[in-house]
């Protein structure tokens, strides 16, 4: 039989099997001797996260699955090497905990919350190569490839930043454990979660009479006799990580076989997703999730078939495990009718107990008259209403969003209760790829959902 690269059969998962199968999406390394060294590097690195975690992120996605909970799925566009600091990681995961006691106190409901985090260096392109006056470089793929800089030796891709990639997303994770065990997350500091500009808004005063009320229930509970310092659950939270599992290289060194078990667990993150660009049924990409136990999840646009969502269902979870597979949906408003239901239907009468999670943002996207790609608070919001009436008139539990966020007061997505308007977007617009929801949006589109679910 013949062997891949790394001598195991084809046909057998390894971590080395997708190497061949067609990878989309994978930059032309110029330099494969250093390419190998940084595989190396990173193979003999300590794991980011562990099986265990793993498995409990599975386990809290099944409750999802089941509606008993909701995932909340948010974080940067791309992350950078330049913009990496505590502040920034602080103000992000303060827009998130702000969004998910919204959420939970609104809607009743236990989230599930995931950052698009400590890994998210690397983007998908439309095209291989950007044009500018006529002279033509290699797209910028994020930090972990190249640089945004328009400029022949940034954009050439550098297999030493996957190596940089690892050590800015160990020293994230370190953050986050530290905030969210550290008393960072404690329901007593909701209103500390309030940032500045945010809270002068109308969504920040919103948010404020939540954080008032659940210090009276805090209250009440300590008058009532209830030992608060024992509860756990009130001082600290579970905050996963994940990325799309774009740069293989990257994924397969990062690979290990948990020691208990022998199960197979990119140790990159917790939670990995395939792109709508990296969704081949025989590519790559689902090849290489197909064999560890992490929670995956695949992205599904507006083309996506009945037969290529149930044919991707059993490949990335034969078993029909709660927990293990999401699909999210990246559709654009106006669209959800008619494309979602077949899909709904025909991954429920298979028996797929996956959890299914809106984007509403990536099918949303366009160009604005100044240049800048940018994004409607209101076609978002659209979008959301439309999936969340397909659920309600299908009996199905619509199980959470993916979004693309900042803790940064940034002028990106037009819109929301402050309303950011074209002229508007020149004024602080950073990200180096697509347009992210300020804070004070993301806590308005918080308000939303939690209407949309209570009803």
């Amino acid at each position: 039989m013949p062997a891949n690269r790394s001598g195991e059969p084809l046909g057998e998962w390894h971590t080395s099997s997708w190497r061949s199968r067609p990878a989309a999406q994978q930059p032309d390394w110029p330099d494969a001797a250093a390419l190998k060294d940084a595989e190396a590097t990173l193979a003999a690195l300590p794991p980011l996260v562990i099986a265990s975690e793993a498995r409990r992120l599975t386990s809290s996605l099944a409750a999802v699955s089941r509606g008993e909970a909701f995932l909340l799925q948010a974080g940067d566009c791309a992350e950078s090497f330049r913009e990496f600091s505590a502040d920034t990681i602080r103000d992000k995961l303060k827009v998130v905990l702000q969004m998910a006691v919204t959420l939970t106190y609104a809607a009743g409901v236990p989230v599930v919350k995931v950052g698009r985090i400590a890994g998210q260096f690397a983007k998908p392109r439309t095209s291989p190569v950007e044009r500018v006056d006529g002279v033509e470089l290699e797209a910028f793929r994020g930090h972990m490839v190249n640089d945004e800089a328009f400029d022949p030796v940034a954009r050439r891709p550098d297999a030493s930043r996957l190596v940089a990639a690892y050590h800015q997303a160990a020293a994230t994770l370190n953050l986050l454990r530290a905030f969210t065990k550290g008393g960072f997350a404690d329901l007593s500091l909701v209103h500390r979660w309030n940032q500045e500009f945010v809270a002068s808004s109308a969504e920040g005063r919103r948010y404020e009479q939540i954080a008032t009320e659940i210090d009276r229930a805090l209250r009440f509970m300590a008058a009532c006799g209830i030992d608060l310092v024992a509860e756990e659950g009130l001082h600290e939270t579970d905050f996963w990580t994940s990325h799309e599992a774009l740069i293989l290289h990257y994924e397969e060194a990062l690979t290990r076989r948990d020691s208990l078990s022998g199960d197979w667990v990119d140790t990159s993150a917790h939670f990995l997703w395939v792109g709508e660009r990296t969704r081949q049924l025989d590519g790559a990409h689902v090849e290489f999730l197909s064999g560890v136990i992490n929670p995956v999840g695949v992205k599904l646009g507006p083309s996506a078939t009945r037969d290529e969502v149930l044919a991707l269902c059993e490949r990335l979870d034969p078993g029909r495990s709660p927990g293990r597979l999401t699909l999210i949906t990246r559709i654009g408003k106006g669209k959800v009718a008619d494309t979602l239901p077949p899909l709904i239907e025909a991954v429920r009468d298979a028996g797929h107990p996956v959890v299914w999670v809106s984007d509403p943002m990536h099918g949303n996207t366009f160009t604005s008259e100044n240049g800048h790609k940018t994004r409607r608070f209101e076609d978002i919001v659209a979008e959301l209403q439309e999936w969340f009436a397909v659920h309600r008139a299908m009996g199905t539990w619509p199980g959470g969003v993916h979004v693309e966020l900042t803790g940064d007061d940034v002028t990106e997505c037009l819109g929301g209760a402050e309303a950011v308007v074209e002229d508007d977007l020149d004024q602080r617009y950073t990200t180096m790829c697509d347009p992210r929801l300020n804070a004070r949006q993301s806590l308005d589109l918080a308000f939303d959902v939690a209407e949309l679910l209570r009803s």
